[in-house]
């Protein structure tokens, strides 16, 4: 069965937030309520096959010229075809279209993101503004995460 590209709408928040949830019992990444999901789910792009979620991806946006990629989590039986590739192009095309001229990620996989372009940076170069998920988070300020940036 074919696997599809789209955003995100209303009935993928509690899949979208159940992909999420079992990295986030890794700390792979963090959690998110269902109220945030359904909140932000504009932000989200899915990948699915037939009615079932394979993998998730968000591009919020932080201020005039700056966007993040974020919650990227695809399915475990579904790793190596691709996905996550395909969610991060399409976030990092629609930063495009609304002329976003930097796109940040915070991340424990540099490599897979450098493939994009991305450069890893001094998180101090970021605004405070991002750091209010960052304070839900039981690593912080302690965080391994690795901030990376690409311009646009």
């Amino acid at each position: 069965m074919k696997l599809s590209l789209r955003k995100a709408d209303i009935k993928d928040a509690k899949c979208l937030q159940n992909i999420i949830g079992r990295y986030a019992k890794e700390d792979l990444m963090l959690s998110r309520s269902l109220i945030e999901i359904y909140e932000n789910i504009r932000d989200f792009f899915v990948i699915s096959q037939g009615k079932e979620i394979l993998g998730c991806c968000a591009l919020h946006i932080c201020w005039e010229d700056l966007a993040e990629v974020k919650a990227l989590a695809v399915e475990e039986k579904a790793k190596g075809k691709g996905i996550g590739r395909r969610l991060v192009r399409a976030a990092l095309n629609e930063a495009k279209v609304l002329k976003v001229k930097k796109v940040f990620c915070l991340t424990y996989i540099p490599e897979f993101f450098k493939q994009f372009g991305f450069r890893k940076i001094d998180r101090a170069k970021l605004p405070h503004k991002i750091w209010t998920e960052c304070l839900k988070c039981p690593k912080f300020p302690d965080c391994d995460e690795q901030a990376m940036m690409l311009k646009i």
